[in-house]
């Protein structure tokens, strides 16, 4: 199977099994967003879903949250990863949202990458989920189907984002970097599949017969 080929496959499966994409993490505003998708940096949504009950009943928006100690904030999140860094990072951009951008979580990628704790994958995620801006953040599990699947070479997230980019209409990037993600969780997991046996894998590779090593991110 050629790569356009499997372009469309991957299209197609994915917009048949996830027609809705809601958001992983909850939240009711931009600012929860901002704030949930940090947390999710080496902890799964489940846990930050979990956790940000009790925290955004503290502080749910920037003014409320830059009131708050780095360790009060960490009471709320400690059971996740990296906690005592993020609960440092949370309370200094939510002074930064106060101080500079009266509150609101800035609508722009150079804007929310200068934030403490904010790296490109987050202000994508809040750029796509948050302003619907174009954009294709690549997670861990992003990362392995691409690899799997024959979209990049694998080589780290950003070549990989460059590639998927180039792949898919970007009129497609917002829900397919969802459909991904969901895809990759329920059928072509870390530690199973291994580019040999879910649905997409053997129907771009039906000759397949060693397993896929992926690239780390």
């Amino acid at each position: 199977m050629r790569k356009f080929e499997r372009v469309e496959l991957v299209q197609r499966v994915l917009e048949e099994l996830y027609p809705d994409t809601p958001s992983p993490l909850d939240h009711k505003n931009n600012f929860e967003l901002l704030i949930a998708v940090l947390l999710s940096a080496q902890c799964t949504d489940e846990r930050v879903n979990m956790v940000t009950p009790d925290l955004f009943s503290k502080a749910a928006n920037a003014y409320e949250m830059a009131e708050l100690t780095a360790d009060e904030i960490l009471a709320s999140i400690k059971s996740c990863g990296l906690a005592p860094k993020k609960s440092r990072a949370i309370a200094k951009l939510s002074r930064i949202l106060v101080d500079t951008y009266s509150g609101s979580v800035p609508e722009s990628f150079d804007d929310l990458e200068s934030l403490p704790g904010v790296g490109h994958k987050t202000a994508s995620v809040v750029m796509s989920q948050g302003f619907g801006y174009p954009a294709f953040p690549v997670d861990t599990h992003i990362h392995r189907l691409a690899q799997r699947w024959g979209l990049t070479s694998g080589r780290n997230v950003n070549q990989t984002e460059k590639d998927l980019k180039r792949l898919f209409p970007e009129m497609r990037w917002n829900k397919l970097h969802l459909q991904m993600i969901f895809y990759g969780r329920e059928y072509c997991l870390a530690r199973s599949c291994f580019g040999l046996s879910c649905h997409i894998c053997k129907t771009c590779y039906p000759y397949r017969k060693r397993p896929v090593i992926t690239k780390k991110a």
